[in-house]
């Protein structure tokens, strides 16, 4: 009876690192962070808040994850896996989850940033902090859109001037004569 037992607790762990290998491809970025002393509330609703932004969060066991993340990505991390784990999945725009992030750190001072991974690029604590605090996409499209535009209508005032004071002068000039 105890392979029975233990073949479906493997095949549940096997069932588990799969679906869990399946977020870590489809995730443009990644922050794993200690959630301990988060209450299932607060938990939930930040959940919720980071669905929205097309990102997930979700508690797995470090050795489960560990495993579906791979020797590449964990490389150097290991020491990282010691507390409880949760993983922020971010699958469109990076910014928006990482603001939740940032938001529910400011109003309970948890949970705790251990690293993050962006595109496979291993990054601190701090620099995903730093990433939280950017404009979403659209307000740094809307900023790119604006210093394009910029020399374009100084071109066009500079061209503008050039005819009103060639008109003015014209125009004086036809005045004196007559």
């Amino acid at each position: 009876m105890d392979t029975t037992k233990s073949s479906k607790n493997k095949e549940k762990k096997i069932a588990i690192v799969t679906e869990v290998k399946e977020k870590v491809d489809k995730a443009k970025a990644m922050v794993f962070t200690n959630y301990q002393g988060l209450t299932h509330k607060q938990l939930e609703t930040f959940k919720r808040e980071v669905k929205k932004a097309d990102a997930e969060f979700v508690a797995t066991k470090n050795t489960l994850l560990k495993l579906a993340l791979g020797k590449e990505r964990v490389d150097g991390q290991e020491d990282k896996f010691q507390q409880p784990t949760g993983a922020l999945y971010v699958y469109g725009d990076i910014v928006k989850p990482l603001k939740a992030l940032a938001q529910l750190i400011k109003e309970t001072e948890k949970p705790k940033i251990k690293f993050g991974l962006l595109e496979n690029v291993v990054i601190t604590d701090k620099d995903v902090l730093k990433l939280a605090s950017l404009p979403s996409r659209e307000i740094l499209l809307a900023q790119l859109a604006r210093m394009l535009n910029t020399p374009i209508q100084g071109f066009h005032r500079a061209l503008n001037w050039n005819l009103q004071k060639f008109v003015m002068t014209l125009s004086a000039i036809a005045k004196s004569k007559e």
